[in-house]
């Protein structure tokens, strides 16, 4: 992922909700979200290069969600894929605390990221640029290419409206219209993170489009104190076109 926003404990009926943006290379390919066969408590898409995911969930109450971290000069060829991290933190049996630390402990080969992790219990985040592991209070939270709530104009707006728009329950149309706002910013406005700045204009917005690369698939999820589970996720093809959505609705086991 490269945007996420996520409401913890700030609904009486709804303690987890979230929005998030793939961006990620057009031809990079990819499968959307849907219970794996290899793996069938995780719910989540597949990168069919690498074999891990960006955003899942499984059927126990487990949500892990990863952002790479924009910095060229670490950029390491050969290093291995990071979406296996979200799948292996969907699978482990520890609580979140414990799963990042290990995390946090055996990541050294990989080029930075950051991993949001959620067990029903607990919410935290490994930011692996500086090593720390954040286990997090109730709050409304955004996370894009940078440190936790970093303040980038489209992260800092997605974060505002989301907290509006999920104040009565999530509000689908709302939050879609949020992730697929296509705005960029003014140059002064925009961090310098050592890319080209037409590459810094075009990913200022909160849904990307640029030449061969762009926002893939948006995701709302939301879990309501009950433990039931909505899931729900928008493809754009190259254009920034709908290309596809799907539906997952499900009981937590515990």
């Amino acid at each position: 992922m490269c945007l996420i926003v996520l409401s913890w404990r700030q609904h009486a009926d709804y303690p987890l909700m979230l929005a998030a943006n793939r961006d990620e290379y057009h031809a990079r390919p990819a499968l959307a979200a849907a219970w794996w066969a290899d793996y069938p408590d995780i719910l989540a898409g597949r990168d069919l290069e690498g074999g891990g995911t960006w955003l899942g969930m499984s059927r126990h109450g487990r949500l892990a969600a990863l952002t790479n971290y924009r910095d060229p000069s670490r950029h390491r060829p050969g290093a291995p894929s990071r979406g296996l991290l979200v799948r292996d933190s969907l699978l482990a049996g520890t609580a979140v605390p414990t799963t990042l630390h290990h995390l946090a402990a055996h990541s050294g080969h990989y080029v930075p990221f950051n991993l949001l992790l959620w067990d029903g219990d607990s919410l935290g985040v490994f930011e692996h640029s500086t090593g720390r592991v954040r286990i997090l209070p109730p709050g409304v939270y955004g996370l894009s290419n940078h440190l936790l709530d970093t303040p980038w104009p489209k992260l800092a707006r997605l974060r505002e409206r989301f907290a509006e728009h999920t104040r009565n329950g999530p509000d689908e149309a709302a939050i879609l219209g949020e992730l697929t706002d296509r705005g960029c910013y003014a140059a002064e406005l925009l961090p310098d993170t050592g890319i080209d700045a037409q590459w810094e204009h075009w990913l200022s917005a909160a849904f990307v489009q640029a030449p061969g690369y762009g926002t893939r698939c948006s995701t709302l999820l939301s879990v309501r104190r009950d433990g039931e589970v909505s899931f729900t996720e928008w493809s754009w093809d190259a254009e920034g076109a709908l290309s596809g959505e799907c539906r997952h609705a499900f009981s937590l086991v515990r």
